[in-house]
């Protein structure tokens, strides 16, 4: 379990993205980070990804 996005993208085997408790999205990092399925988890990723 991580917060550290970097470090997910570059170690994790899967990647799970939770919100409120719920699993929001699930996939490898490379799915996860370049192709995301769920508006929640693009979201996030751009708000992350900005900074």
């Amino acid at each position: 379990v991580t917060h550290e996005m970097g470090f997910a993208k570059e170690v994790a085997d899967r990647v799970i993205f939770m919100d409120a408790g719920q699993i929001v999205e699930m996939a490898g990092p490379k799915e996860f980070f370049d192709n995301p399925k769920s508006d929640r988890t693009k979201l996030f990723l751009s708000q992350i990804l900005s900074h």
